[in-house]
């Protein structure tokens, strides 16, 4: 049996970890969203945003956290793993501020190819900024576009979440993959 991997993706503040975190309440595998961390760490460090003062060093970070999901999810005994963003997201993010990337982002986007990518739209009723996140809802509208861009580049089908209550849009998910 291989396990089958699940990305939920969308702009910042649409709902991804929200759905994450009711996946797990709900006993399935998810892997969180690495780029909280480093964020947390730099800031530790006295970076308060350290995808504003080094987008590469940033994305490098991120990129690695991910790949390292992606291959960990290859011994896990689950049927699904549910992913709080893709590799493929980092190349959104290095778009959406014009910036260039190393070959080996895209190669991995090519070689790491996920079952199922679920997006979410941004939705200015939930969105809200906190000490990670410094995009404005606009900005959230743009990097949406950046990710419509790179995931269709990859050949993603990508899958639409409708706007709805937690527990409504994480429905709609699992129906989707006809577990419910």
């Amino acid at each position: 049996m291989s396990t089958k991997r699940i990305v939920i993706t969308g702009g910042p503040g649409t709902g991804k970890s929200s759905i994450i975190n009711t996946l797990t309440k709900r006993g399935f595998s998810c892997l969180e969203e690495v780029s909280r961390q480093i964020t947390l760490e730099a800031q530790e460090q006295g970076i308060s945003q350290l995808f504003l003062e080094n987008p590469l060093l940033f994305s490098e970070r991120i990129f690695l956290g991910r790949k390292q999901q992606y291959i960990d999810a290859e011994t896990m005994t689950e049927k699904l793993v549910f992913f709080d963003r893709g590799i493929p997201d980092v190349l959104a993010y290095m778009d959406y501020i014009g910036d260039t990337y190393p070959e080996h982002f895209i190669e991995a986007c090519q070689k790491h190819q996920y079952d199922y990518v679920f997006i979410l739209k941004p939705w200015q009723d939930i969105y809200t900024s906190d000490n990670e996140r410094y995009e404005n809802f606009k900005q959230a509208l743009e990097i949406h576009e950046h990710l419509l861009n790179t995931y269709q580049k990859y050949d993603y089908n990508l899958l639409d979440v409708p706007f709805d209550t937690v527990d409504n849009r994480t429905d709609h998910i699992l129906k989707t993959l006809n577990i419910l």
